[in-house]
């Protein structure tokens, strides 16, 4: 019986450890997307990321530096102008943050696909659509 306490105790404590990572880390995740900031938002990339930009095939498993200039050069390319969150969601260790991003002429679907490990949660898939 006292076990099965500290048992529920810990995974609670767990749980509850892994959602505020999320909720602080995707926050200031939100905030370099609504600062229009491509290298603010690369520090939440994870040692390798897969992106999906308009037009083009997916890529794996890019570097973290070539995940950036990827990003950099879509949102100097596009003009983007600003940001709006329309989904944010968490199962397990995997987080969601879907909006749009609005550029001079048009606006994009952009989804982002997180990962929490510990008190870290970092970008592992950009699409872009």
């Amino acid at each position: 019986m006292k076990m099965k306490r500290i048992l529920a105790i810990v995974t609670c404590v767990t749980l509850f450890a892994s959602f505020t990572a999320f909720s602080v880390n995707s926050t200031e995740i939100v905030d370099a997307l609504k600062a229009n900031n491509a290298a603010q938002i690369s520090k939440y990339f994870d040692s390798a990321v897969d992106f999906k930009l308009p037009g083009k095939d997916e890529v794996k498993n890019v570097s973290k530096n070539q995940a950036t200039q990827i990003l950099k050069s879509f949102y100097s390319e596009q003009d983007i102008k600003s940001f709006e969150l329309t989904s944010k969601r968490e199962m397990g260790g995997t987080g969601y943050l879907t909006g749009k991003v609005k550029a001079a002429s048009r606006s994009y679907n952009i989804t982002l696909m997180l990962k929490t490990s510990g008190s870290t949660t970092s970008i592992v898939t950009v699409r872009i659509n």
